[in-house]
């Protein structure tokens, strides 16, 4: 959840300081995110972002996590 104290908040967002937690990390992306819900606003607004969040998504799963798994399928071998 993206529910983190007050005091922390400011660095997140100013981008002077990295998220540390899975909470602070939801809390950057939920603020990033409604930031530019209210800017924009509307259905294209929220399909913008939706379509962003996916690719974002799709993407790390490209270049982290399908490496790391294949990685992991050489020294443990496979389950399939």
């Amino acid at each position: 959840m993206p529910y983190i104290y007050k005091a922390k908040r400011a660095a997140l967002v100013e981008h002077t300081r990295t998220p540390q937690t899975p909470g602070e990390l939801n809390y950057i992306i939920t603020s990033i995110t409604n930031n530019y819900y209210k800017q924009y606003g509307g259905y294209a607004a929220i399909n913008d972002i939706l379509g962003a969040l996916e690719g974002a998504k799709l993407e790390f799963y490209r270049r982290v996590v399908a490496p790391y798994e294949d990685q992991k399928i050489e020294e443990n071998g496979d389950v399939y």
